[in-house]
Formats: C-alpha cells, structure tokens, sequence
C-alpha cells in the first residue's frame, strides 16, 4: 500500500515569496506594466523597447490594481496577515511564469 504524507503550506514562507516575486520577476513586472498602460495607449506590447523601467519593483498598489484587491490586501499577503484564495495564487504563479509549486512553500 502506498503511504501519502500530507503537506501543509508555510503561509510564512509563501508571503515571503510574493513579496520577493513581487520585486524581482519580469514576467510579473511586464504583465502588470502592460495590463496597467494598454488602456492608457501607452502600451505597445513590445517589452524589449519599453520606456518604462523593467528593471523596477512593481508597488503593492499596482499589483492590487491587477487582482482587483485592495492596496492593503497585497500588504496582508506579504506580512501573512491574511492568505490568497488559491485562484490568485494560481494566477500569480501564471503571470510569474511558474509553477503552483514554485510559489508556495510546504512542510511537512
């Protein structure tokens, strides 16, 4: 018989994590910059000649903006005051181009 062990998430660890992906994916930063400018006309979908700075942090506020949260609903996440829904994880990890399993941390 196979013997499973369940896992439990690190929802400390996991916030750390958003707030690292937050500051340092590109593929967030791009995703972000791009759903926040296009409705402006200030995005031309082409990454590699963008005037914004893809090298910058994107801000709580802007992620929000993305998910539709509050500016305070992305603060909890990061300081583990509350937890994402598992769809906003799965769509995190979507626009970060990585896997569930690479955002969340577990333990046994």
């Amino acid at each position: 018989m196979i013997e499973f062990k369940r896992k439990y998430i690190d929802w400390a660890n996991t916030a750390k994590n958003l707030k690292l992906l937050r500051r340092d994916n590109i593929n967030l930063r791009r995703y972000v910059c791009s759903q926040l400018n296009y409705d402006k006309g200030e995005c031309s979908g082409e990454c590699e000649t963008c005037r914004f700075d893809m090298d910058e942090s994107i801000s709580q506020l802007e992620l929000a903006k993305v998910f539709n949260v509050s500016e305070s609903m992305i603060v909890n996440w990061e300081n583990n005051k509350s937890r994402p829904q598992l769809d906003d994880l799965l769509f995190y990890s979507q626009i970060c181009g990585l896997d569930l399993y690479d955002v969340i941390v577990f333990c046994e």
